[in-house]
């Protein structure tokens, strides 16, 4: 019996990107980079902020910490108007709440950005919200999956894990929990395919069938 819902952030409930490239090209103009297309964005976020960096800079550049922190500075004080909820995450939450399901957030984004859009986007209140702190490795390693659903005292078999990207079908296959892969957001079937997914939604009305029917 499903008893919680873990959700990834960008490319899932939230459309991130377009606020994330702003930051990023910021970055690269600062210091004389190419600056990223928004599909080339998109094919970098995934596996967190320090990541996003060393895949945007050209090969040979040896500043990708100094990149990350002015990255990280800048998307935590933007003001996300770039950034949307995917239609019908409210309402998918709501029915949350209705069927007495917890809902928690486990994302690889910055700890502050992340509590940052939470507060902004999101009038549902979820059980537990977390991004990279630096207390637990980023995804796929299922820590902070599982010390989510420790605190929210389910057992992982009890938690289905929804995402948009690779980390997030392995992080539910590592977890033990119940994965399922959204279309709508940053990577293509094929890509998710090839990390192992197996169940996927299109939209939230099919992820609803999917989840309530667990």
């Amino acid at each position: 019996m499903i008893k919680a819902i873990l959700f990834d952030l960008d490319g899932t409930l939230l459309d991130t990107v377009e606020d994330i490239r702003a930051c990023l090209n910021a970055v690269m103009r600062k210091f004389g980079y190419p600056e990223a297309s928004r599909g080339q964005t998109c094919a970098y976020i995934g596996d967190g902020a320090f990541k996003l960096l060393e895949r945007a800079l050209p090969q040979g550049a040896d500043n990708a910490q100094e990149c990350y922190e002015m990255f990280a500075s800048l998307y935590a004080e933007n003001k996300n108007t770039l950034t949307k909820p995917f239609e019908g995450a409210e309402a998918f939450l709501q029915k949350c709440v209705e069927r007495g399901l917890k809902t928690a957030i486990i994302t690889n984004k910055p700890q502050e950005a992340t509590q940052n859009c939470v507060k902004q986007f999101f009038k549902h209140k979820f059980d537990f919200v977390s991004g990279d702190s630096g207390a637990f490795p980023c995804k796929p390693d299922p820590s902070l999956a599982l010390y989510a659903a420790l605190t929210m005292r389910v057992a992982p078999a009890e938690c289905v894990f929804v995402g948009d990207g690779e980390t997030d079908a392995l992080t539910a296959k590592y977890a033990g929990m119940f994965g399922v892969s959204v279309l709508w957001g940053y990577r293509s079937r094929k890509q998710l395919e090839e990390a192992g997914a197996t169940r996927f939604a299109c939209d939230f009305a099919e992820l609803e069938k999917i989840v309530f029917q667990a």
